[in-house]
């Protein structure tokens, strides 16, 4: 039987690890089949994927990469992201994915450029059960302070002095109104105590772009829950609110879509929620 989109998405807390390293990865995989397989954020290209693959044997000198070693089993792939979807780089017979969930599903279906089939975990890797992790509490506790996910920006429309949910509301409607509807931007949304930061993954419109906390004033979904549709599947719309940097009196909402399903905005949107509510803040 092969796997359906809905069982990947289903079991992807086992293969997606966003927060862990590339040893740990190779830690969780050592004892595993070949196939076995997790897909974490990538420390050295931000806004990318590593996969770490279990395979049957180990590459040839000639396939393998400078800094590799060639005698271990666990081999690692950069997944790529931009407005077109995923994409395994350096794999230009390999198309662009609309989710990771969707690149994981048809590479577990045929190779295509990896070494081998993709293998869906169906419990913890490496004989783990997910609750016997002892820094997983420590991380729970660091979680609840930052945040992560990739979005794509849209765009950023001043809402004079509105500043809650109606701004977001607003802003989306000035922007599904224009004229020339924006090209979204895939950029890294990272929630903090010290506020909102995003990075273009591609460099395309701005570097890194960084709001204050103190600037800060909503963070939510669409109340109308409209959809963003252009270059991309349909995604959910949601926004934050900031003090403007250049109109004092004026207030800015910066406009994003889902990326991906397995990395939803609520966990951005609950944690801004949560640090604007912050006793110590007032």
């Amino acid at each position: 039987m092969q796997p359906t989109m809905k069982f990947v998405m289903d079991t992807s807390k086992y293969w997606f690890k966003p927060s862990i390293s590339r040893e740990q990865a190779i830690e969780l995989l050592r004892k595993e089949e070949p196939g076995a397989f997790i897909v974490r954020d990538s420390s050295s290209y931000r806004g990318s994927f590593g996969l770490a693959l279990k395979v049957q044997e180990a590459p040839t000198p000639a396939q393998s990469r400078p800094g590799e070693d060639s005698s271990d089993l666990i081999r690692h792939f950069l997944i790529e992201s931009s407005a077109k979807g995923v994409h395994l780089k350096g794999a230009d017979e390999e198309p662009y994915f609309g989710s990771l969930s969707a690149f994981v599903c048809q590479h577990s279906i045929m190779a295509l450029a990896l070494p081998c089939k993709l293998i869906i975990p169906q419990k913890e890797l490496g004989g783990g059960d997910g609750a016997s992790d002892p820094s997983a509490d420590g991380r729970a506790s660091c979680l609840k302070k930052s945040a992560g996910c990739h979005a794509l920006y849209l765009s950023s429309v001043s809402v004079e002095t509105l500043s809650g949910a109606l701004a977001v509301e607003k802003a989306i409607s000035a922007t599904l109104e224009r004229d020339v509807l924006p090209t979204p931007t895939v950029v890294h949304f990272k929630v903090t105590e010290q506020g909102i930061t995003l990075t273009d993954v591609q460099r395309k419109v701005f570097f890194r772009r960084h709001y204050p906390l103190a600037t800060l004033r909503f963070c939510g979904m669409d109340p109308e829950q409209r959809k963003w549709q252009k270059y991309c599947k349909p995604s959910r719309i949601f926004g934050f609110v900031a003090k403007s940097q250049t109109e004092s009196q004026e207030n800015v909402c910066h406009l994003f879509a889902e990326y991906d399903t397995l990395q939803p905005a609520s966990q951005v949107i609950s944690l801004v929620g949560a640090l604007l509510q912050d006793p110590e803040r007032m």
